[in-house]
């Protein structure tokens, strides 16, 4: 009897199923082993190339093996260069340090101060909380609804995701939810410009009112377009309203730009399209070249602690700092950031322009390359917003269509109803064309099966 021989990615990811956790996430959506990368484009352990618009969650602004980051992490390797240093200084990390401040606005810049965290994102939102907490002597963070700042026990404390919190219990406290200028689904019931109206209004009124209950609280953080929550930008009215609220009344403002920075929504750093001077921003993910990096830079006047007040063993990594190095000078020289924004224009309106024919696009949004498109269910009852239900059976359908077209696309907001696009920002013009003639064939079947 003849027996069906399995693929090397049937064999890899029945391996990691056996010895990985079930923690485990995106193998679940994206069933594949990833051999060999490049550019905008990875390739399966039997050889299929996937279009990669998940890039790494945002960590790959010049996509996967970027020549220019390859060859200054060979270089660091080729000249003997510590490759692991703790919080010691080195020539790679001056160097790095430099092109920081240098790619930072100057008004920003010019009063920095800049801590080395641990590899990833979540400890440098860590690091931010105790920074403000110390420079404060207060204890309340205000955050906002559908916003994501990581996975440990702080950070999941500020986000808004419900399901982690479910099973994990003695979060930090004294963590206050404000509503997000989130228009489509606007949590006041209006929509448009009403609800960042609205929003701000509210939250001034909160804190300036003796019986809110909320105490003076150590700082205020945000994202400037919301990732996880479902590529949700902020208006850049609400972003200076929620400076100024802040600067009144000498509450750090944290800007995280996890996910945003380096580039990805059309400026090197989100908080520019606002022309705002935060206190603290949270930088990770692509500062590091494709490589684990993470670090807190802010204002001068809160540097109030103590030496060691926040460490990590891996807050040295030589080979990312040299990564991060080559990527900023590649971005400024290149004006990768305006590609960005143009690619994401084009991409935004091709989108719009299918919401007229395919009534299960609910919303197109973002800044720059960082999109989401909504997926509504048009038969069902709309909100006093004018929006329609989520539709997360149909984005689960379209992503595995996707999928099986050769794209890699990631899926969040509400009830993960969102198609997120957070492609590399090198790509190009043929490319996003490629990508998005993909991206309709699989709607407009996901669409036609979930009829069914």
């Amino acid at each position: 009897m003849a027996t069906t021989q399995r693929s090397r990615n049937e064999e890899y990811l029945e391996q990691q199923e056996k010895r990985e956790s079930s923690a485990r996430s995106y193998p679940r959506r994206l069933p594949l082993a990833i051999e060999k990368a490049e550019g905008i484009y990875v390739w399966d352990a039997d050889g299929r190339r996937y279009y990669d618009c998940l890039a790494g969650a945002g960590t790959l602004a010049l996509g996967h093996n970027h020549p220019v980051v390859i060859e200054a992490m060979e270089k660091v390797i080729a000249d003997q260069r510590p490759l692991h240093t703790l919080d010691l200084t080195t020539p790679v990390k001056e160097e790095f340090v430099t092109e920081l401040f240098d790619s930072l606005p100057a008004s920003f810049a010019q009063r920095a101060k800049v801590q080395f965290c641990g590899p990833t994102g979540g400890d440098a939102i860590e690091a931010a909380i105790k920074l403000a907490k110390t420079a404060t002597g207060r204890q309340g963070i205000l955050t906002f609804q559908g916003g994501y700042h990581g996975a440990t026990h702080a950070t999941m404390a500020i986000s808004g995701n419900l399901g982690p919190k479910e099973h994990v219990r003695g979060l930090i406290p004294d963590v206050h939810f404000l509503p997000y200028p989130y228009q489509y689904r606007c949590p006041f019931g209006f929509g448009g410009e009403q609800t960042h109206l609205i929003s701000a209004h509210y939250i001034e009124q909160l804190l300036d009112d003796p019986e809110s209950g909320i105490l003076p609280p150590a700082a205020m953080i945000l994202e400037v377009v919301q990732g996880e929550g479902g590529s949700i930008p902020a208006p850049i009215e609400w972003l200076q309203e929620m400076r100024r609220i802040t600067k009144e009344r000498n509450i750090p403002l944290i800007i995280d730009e996890v996910q945003t920075g380096v580039g990805r929504t059309g400026k090197m750093f989100a908080f520019e399209h606002a022309g705002i001077v935060p206190d603290i921003v949270v930088i990770s993910k692509a500062i590091g070249g494709s490589l684990p990096l993470a670090l807190v830079v802010y204002d001068e006047a809160l540097d109030q602690w103590q030496p060691g007040a926040h460490i990590g063993t891996f807050r040295g990594n030589q080979l990312a700092m040299a990564a991060g190095t080559a990527t900023l000078r590649y971005i400024k020289k290149h004006q990768v950031s305006d590609h960005a924004a143009a690619m994401g224009e084009k991409l935004m309106l091709t989108l719009k322009e299918w919401q007229h024919f395919i009534k299960e696009i609910g919303d197109v949004r973002g800044r720059g390359l960082m999109i989401g498109v909504e997926m509504v269910d048009p038969t069902g009852a709309r909100s006093k917003s004018g929006s329609y239900p989520a539709h997360p059976l149909l984005a689960k359908s379209i992503q595995r269509e996707c999928f099986n077209r050769g794209l890699m696309i990631e899926v969040g907001g509400r009830h993960g109803s969102v198609m997120r696009f957070l492609p590399p920002l090198i790509v190009t013009e043929q490319q996003l064309h490629d990508i998005m003639v993909i991206f309709k064939e699989s709607l407009l079947a996901a669409v036609e099966e979930t009829k069914r």
